[in-house]
């Protein structure tokens, strides 16, 4: 009895605990809407939606598979194609009042381009599981392009550079949603973003999910032990393929608009820059690299324009020193409290990070110098009240303090920070 009785209350924490993250992730999707209720907070918050299921989705083959995809672009476009197709069958159907899609609310476009990624996965996924590693790269990058190609030459389906428009605010209407304000687009936004995170979570604890992991470490052991590795990345290929589809359909409601670009490699080069800032070992890794990415896109433009320089030079230094990614340098944090070690490895972790933001202060100072002077701009790079102007020796002279002294702490505490690893 004293055994049952000490078990209980062990498990009842492990429940709680496990279910924590998601009764938080529900809280702060309810709560947002009234601490940000501003029209452009909306628009982007729609925008980190779709790109944290996208990022998720293509986590599945790279993160949790192994399987590196230059082409999962295909999936997200052609669910959105599916999705825009639909939204104006059902349309056309409103106006007549009879059909099929008639009765079918733009709320499920997800599901539709949730079918439509699965099906294509499902037909070009047996011979491209064939290959991995740089192989099924190379065939997964000739897919996007000859996608992203045909997507050029079939304008009745595609719609040609123009791509094709869609109305959201038709058909039937559930819960009470017009779509018609980005407000409104948020609820539908944060219902399909958390559903489909939950599945993606859920995935990973079946048998499936869990043999993706031993495909993607050693392919050899697993046949060995009689599971082909070809059927576990055609299984993985589709469910990988369903979700970016659910992605492209979750998009489509929310730009009405989709052209062959998003066929193509920028937006597969998207998903893997966010999944590996974010980091591919982690599962909610792609959710934080969605977030940051989504809003260096967003907001450093506003700031400079250079931004699209500043987001490759995060990836390239998450890549080269952090290639955990941020989710796993949290993880480390998390795992040090646990074991009480984290008293002992803060001041290394505090000095590194001392380190990188000198160097990041000299890099970028010495960008917006460079680029004030390539252009001839009279305008000045300005760093806590600060003015610097390209003209100016003293200012060439700061950043490269800054940089030669990030660059020094980084050597000096360098055995600090191995021996307290």
């Amino acid at each position: 009895m004293n055994d049952i009785t000490a078990v209980a209350p062990r498990q009842n924490r492990f429940s709680w605990r496990a279910l924590s993250p998601w009764l938080i992730s529900a809280a702060v999707l309810l709560i947002l809407p009234f601490v940000l209720d501003s029209g452009t907070a909306f628009t982007l918050m729609n925008v980190i939606a779709v790109n944290i299921v996208f990022a998720l989705s293509y986590n599945m083959l790279l993160g949790q598979g192994g399987m590196l995809s230059f082409g999962h672009a295909v999936f997200f476009g052609l669910g959105s194609y599916a999705a825009m197709h639909a939204m104006n069958a059902i349309d056309e159907a409103s106006y007549a009042g009879e059909g099929f899609w008639a009765h079918i609310p733009v709320v499920s476009m997800p599901l539709v381009g949730m079918i439509a990624g699965g099906l294509v996965a499902l037909v070009i996924g047996w011979p491209f599981c064939r290959r991995a590693g740089t192989a099924f790269a190379m065939i997964t990058l000739g897919l996007g392009e000859m996608v992203a190609a045909a997507g050029q030459m079939f304008p009745s389906v595609f719609g040609g550079e123009a791509g094709i428009y869609g109305n959201r605010m038709v058909g039937p209407q559930w819960f009470g949603l017009e779509l018609a304000q980005a407000a409104d687009v948020y609820w539908f936004m944060a219902f399909w973003t958390f559903l489909a995170v939950f599945a993606m979570w859920a995935f990973t604890r079946t048998p499936l999910g869990r043999m993706s992991n031993a495909v993607r470490d050693n392919a050899d052991r697993l046949q060995f032990i009689g599971y082909q590795p070809r059927n576990i990345r055609f299984m993985i290929f589709i469910a990988s393929g369903s979700f970016g589809g659910l992605a492209g359909g979750m998009a489509a409601v929310n730009y009405e608009i989709i052209t062959p670009e998003s066929l193509g490699l920028i937006p597969s080069g998207l998903a893997l820059l966010m999944a590996a800032v974010g980091g591919l070992g982690v599962f909610y890794g792609p959710i934080v690299g969605a977030i940051v990415v989504s809003l260096m896109n967003s907001m450093l433009s506003d700031y400079t324009e250079a931004s699209i320089l500043y987001v490759g030079l995060v990836f390239l230094a998450i890549v080269m020193f952090a290639p955990r990614g941020l989710g796993g340098g949290i993880e480390q944090v998390r795992v040090a409290a646990r074991e009480g070690t984290l008293g002992k490895r803060l001041p290394g972790w505090l000095t590194g990070a001392v380190a990188v933001v000198l160097i990041s202060l000299g890099l970028v100072l010495l960008i917006e110098l460079l680029f004030q002077w390539r252009h001839g701009d009279d305008e000045f790079a300005q760093f806590f009240g600060l003015n610097f102007v390209a003209e100016s020796v003293m200012s060439w002279v700061w950043a490269l303090i800054m940089f030669a002294a990030g660059v020094a702490v980084m050597r000096v505490t360098k055995k600090f920070r191995e021996d307290n690893a």
